[in-house]
């Protein structure tokens, strides 16, 4: 991709945009690199790392063919690179596809066959991979941004093993400015990713340093008012109070408020040994430990973020203790007196922050002492978003910046709005952006003359990302708000020790390419492993002896086994003679001709990992729909409701929305073989349930309903089970699978007991009582609050806010 002699300060290539791509020696360097191995390329924010895999893309498209597949994480990101890579590219626009979350999934597979480029979210080409409605099979260059967040569940790792497995001729580019806190997860990404090759550049290499400019960190100090302390103060005296009863049962020698995240975690897992030995103090030591948690939060809001913050989290906590099925330590939180006071104390409290004055003073000095256009305030809190947007408002042109709705019901914004901000932003229509995370990582901010961190935040991968919106074009200012005293400070030095680890850590990286292998696991050496089935040898076998008890055997062609075993042979066997006196068993036989067993899944159940695994497993091929009834599909009579021993035990004690004996019912008016899987520990002691009303359950399950109850261990567990039935009524008694029914409509009794339940959040169970006790829902609206008071289950806090709602103004 070398430059032309007229233009030699472009990139000229058959599939590039002329006169576009700037000609960067460091960016052609790594892409060269990239182009030749599944590399990681690590590069500061600002210097062009999307411009890195466009070149690979482009070089693949042009000598390889097939199809680029580009994943960023979040919509915003998406919609960016999709401009970027229209106008960069000199191929036609509609062959440059997004898939995000808002295109249909069958609008998606259709344009996925036509298309060269896609950009999408993960979680959107997982769907469609676990629903087999697309192929990766033809993309020849897939590239992760923000790489680092290839740990744990995170769709990345599922989507690399699947292109590793699936891909004729696969490249993997991983792009990060910040990929992990150390070497071991820097390693760890690489082999998520199937990356081989590590590319470190950093601000001191000579290509790179005269496109980067300093940036100046200054930390800002500000004191709090005693007003403020005295609130803190107040909160922290509660949270020693709950710290003396936990150090009373023995599980913590801490009595001061100021407590780390590992203190709480280890307190934790004490009480959860309580719980495990039947002892009931540890039940009231998790109650505890839950208002400490909920305290550290009101705490570190009037610390760091502001009173009005506070207020609004006070109010949330009302609102949550009001709730039918609301924790104790909910309830006991908004009524302890010192609480009370401190709540009392914030609204009263007429004052700000002392941030808000010196963020005001700060962004003052850039936009008009120094002449600057724009500035970016990042903070943790949306409610701080929201109140520091109005205050700033009403001395500058601002604009938040968040992401979409929150479980706490914050408004959010759409992508559309999120784009037209940013375009915005960057026409110099308004001066000052809030923004909380949404803006961290990759979204292509306009060049800043300030970035003020809020507060600091703990980690060095978020510090970088945040610094990284600034110093790209010209000289840039961090400037960051520190309360003394506080968290604050806390997280101020372990985020200076986490970014100096991490520079230390890409610079032992940088140049180390050769060395990768040698640390990463030997498995990862050979990327052959990626195709490996996700049973990982386990074999169905195993799920049939975990499911029918010790003394089994798995069917191995051993000839003392039980008459019959073998037809739950063992699938990863190979498929060979079809000898009817073969000991191999009739479903590695009946499979041999490559015909594959479905799996149809619930759109729900992507919420687990066993769509996901099995989607992995050769010979099997899943398909996602939304079912009216059940989880799983195995044939034309067979279907699957799977419940966790917690939904499980939920239903029995009316903490579930949907009775499961409602669900089963259904399951079996429609398919002739239901089947329900509990999956997990132990059924007998996770909660506080007499075992005789689980064993009634499993009975009434099994003879009432005809369905056969069967248990596994874990999501792994079920999966084999899964498989191992679909085998059997697919190739061994040859079925079809057919989706059918729909659920039930309910009863004129369950519509009443829906209505009333829905009123103020008051759960299945208090409903019944309350129509037993008044017999219509209309008595149930106009009862007054002591009336309500007489049926059973109905508590002061339960009568308050179902008068609260039925009887309060609505305000739109």
């Amino acid at each position: 991709m070398a430059a032309t002699d007229e233009e030699p300060g472009y990139v000229d290539h058959p599939l590039l945009a002329p006169e576009f791509i700037e000609r960067r020696l460091y960016q052609i360097r790594l892409a060269e690199t990239a182009a030749e191995d599944h590399t990681l390329v690590c590069l500061p924010t600002g210097l062009g790392k999307t411009t890195v895999s466009l070149l690979v893309t482009a070089r693949r498209l042009d000598e390889v063919g097939g199809k680029a597949l580009f994943l960023a994480p979040t919509k915003p990101l998406v919609q960016q690179h999709a401009d970027f890579y229209r106008e960069a590219l000199s191929i036609p626009d509609d062959e440059i596809v997004v898939f995000t979350g808002e295109v249909r999934p069958d609008d998606r597979a259709a344009l996925w066959e036509d298309a060269r480029v896609v950009i999408a979210t993960p979680q959107v080409v997982e769907n469609d991979l676990v629903g087999n409605r697309v192929s990766l099979s033809d993309v020849t260059h897939c590239t992760f941004d923000e790489c680092h967040r290839a740990t744990g569940d995170y769709a990345y790792n599922y989507i690399a093993k699947r292109y590793h497995a699936d891909a004729a001729d696969p490249l993997v580019t991983g792009m990060s400015a910040s990929p992990g806190g150390d070497e071991e997860e820097i390693l760890a990404v690489c082999e998520n990713l199937g990356i081989r090759e590590v590319e470190v550049m950093t601000e001191d290499d000579a290509d790179v340093g005269e496109y980067t400019h300093d940036t100046e960190v200054d930390w800002k100090r500000v004191e709090l008012p005693e007003e403020v302390e005295a609130i803190r103060d107040g909160l922290n005296e509660v949270i020693e109070d709950r710290l003396e009863k936990l150090k009373e049962l023995g599980v913590t020698r801490k009595t001061s408020a100021d407590l780390s995240e590992r203190d709480l975690q280890e307190m934790r897992g004490e009480l959860q040994q309580l719980i495990d030995n039947d002892q009931s103090e540890g039940y009231q030591g998790m109650s505890a430990h839950a208002e400490i948690r909920k305290l550290r939060t009101a705490v570190t809001y009037v610390e760091t973020q502001s009173v009005e913050a506070l207020r609004r989290y006070f109010e949330r906590q009302r609102q949550a203790a009001r709730s039918s099925g609301a924790s104790k330590a909910s309830q006991r939180l908004v009524s302890e007196p010192k609480v009370r006071e401190a709540m009392r104390k914030a609204e009263s409290y007429d004052g700000r922050h002392p941030k808000f004055s010196e963020a005001r003073m700060l962004i003052a000095e850039t936009l008009g002492i120094e002449d600057g256009e724009r500035v970016i305030v990042f903070t943790e809190s949306r409610d701080t978003a929201e109140i520091l947007t109005e205050f700033l408002g009403e001395h500058f042109d601002t604009r938040r910046f968040v992401g979409q709705g929150d479980k706490d019901g914050s408004d959010g914004m759409t992508q559309t709005e999120q784009q037209e901000t940013l375009d915005a932003f960057r026409a110099g229509e308004f001066e000052v952006l809030v923004s909380t995370s949404v803006a961290e990582e990759g979204l292509d901010v306009p060049e800043v003359d300030l970035v003020l961190f809020y507060e600091p935040v703990p980690t060095a991968i978020r510090s970088i990302q945040r610094k990284g919106r600034t110093g790209r074009q010209t000289e840039g200012k961090v400037s960051v708000l520190m309360a003394e005293d506080t968290r604050d400070e806390a997280y101020f030095w372990i985020a200076r020790r986490k970014e100096s680890e991490m520079e230390d850590e890409l610079r032992k990286l940088k140049g180390a390419a050769d060395e990768i292998e040698d640390e990463l696991d030997d498995s990862q050496q050979q990327l052959a492993d990626f195709a490996e089935p996700a049973g990982g040898g386990s074999g169905t076998g195993d799920a049939v002896n975990a499911t029918a008890g010790d003394g089994g055997t798995a069917a191995n062609g051993n000839a003392d086994r039980q008459p019959g075993l073998q037809d739950f042979g063992d699938r990863d066997d190979e498929a060979g003679s079809a000898d009817p006196d073969d000991e191999e068993g009739t479903v590695a036989t009946a499979r041999g001709d490559g015909d594959d067993v479905e799996i149809v899944v619930d759109q729900r159940e992507l919420d687990s990992n066993i769509a996901r695994d099995l989607s992995t497993r050769d010979g099997i091929e899943t398909r996602l729909e939304t079912l009216a009834v059940g989880d799983y599909v195995l044939s034309d009579r067979v279907a699957v409701e799977r419940k966790s021993v917690g939904d499980f035990l939920d239903t029995l004690t009316g903490g579930d929305d949907r009775s499961m004996f409602e669900q089963v019912g259904d399951l079996t008016r429609h398919y002739s073989r239901g089947v329900l899987i509990v999956e997990g520990g132990d059924l007998y002691g996770e909660r506080n349930v007499h075992p005789n009303a689980v064993r009634g359950a499993l009975s009434s399950l099994a003879v009432d309903f005809g369905v056969s109850v069967l248990r596994t261990e874990d999501e792994g567990d079920t999966a084999d089970l899964l498989e191992v039935i679909a085998g059997r009524e697919q190739a061994v008694d040859d079925r079809e699978v057919s989706v059918h029914g729909e659920k039930q409509s309910k009863t004129l009794a369950e519509q009443q007991e829906y209505v009333v339940s829905s009123i103020a959040d008051v759960g299945p169970v208090t409903a019944r009582s309350l129509l037993e006790e008044f017999s219509t829902v209309e008595a149930v609206m106009t009862a007054r609050e002591d009336d309500l008071l007489e049926a059973d289950g109905v508590g002061e806090v339960t009568a308050e806010r179902i008068r609260e709602v039925v009887g309060g103004e609505y305000t739109g």
